[in-house]
């Protein structure tokens, strides 16, 4: 009696390939995260960009800054900014992380500060960021990445 021989995949091949998948996901995973993260920090710092430039605008316009006591007031649609056409009626009030912005101006000088990712302080690749008039400062390299030249332009 003779055997036939069933086509198909051996149980050790079926494993091998799995295992292949299972680290190619595990890095595609990993990638998605790192990048994600940058996205999340990239709208966060494009947020703050856009109000500072038009306290800037606004400085330039009226030789002061408002003042605003938080980001909120800032990015209201009673603000000042937002009637004067200097930011759009949407801006977000909170960062990419669901937390407040911390920033305020007067009439000289104007502060903002993200705090970045809360569930991950030790990431020191994209963690916080500040901006002031004429200066962008971070703790990693990429808050400062392409930034500094537009900030040292502002007004003081």
């Amino acid at each position: 009696m003779s055997r036939k021989r069933q086509a198909g995949f051996s149980l050790i091949e079926l494993l091998i390939a799995m295992m292949i998948i299972a680290v190619i996901g595990t890095l595609g995973f990993k990638q998605f995260k790192t990048h994600s993260a940058k996205a999340r920090h990239l709208k966060a710092s494009e947020s703050v960009r856009l109000v500072a430039e038009a306290l800037d605008q606004h400085y330039l316009k009226h030789g002061v800054y408002p003042d605003f006591s938080s980001y909120e007031a800032m990015v209201d649609s009673n603000s000042v900014l937002v009637k004067e056409n200097l930011i759009p009626v949407n801006v977000p009030s909170k960062d990419p992380w669901g937390q407040a912005y911390e920033a305020r101006s007067d009439k000289g000088k104007y502060f903002f500060k993200c705090q970045g990712d809360p569930s991950n302080p030790d990431d020191a690749e994209l963690g916080w960021f500040t901006r002031e008039p004429g200066k962008l400062a971070g703790s990693g390299d990429a808050a400062a990445t392409g930034n500094v030249g537009a900030a040292q332009g502002t007004a003081k």
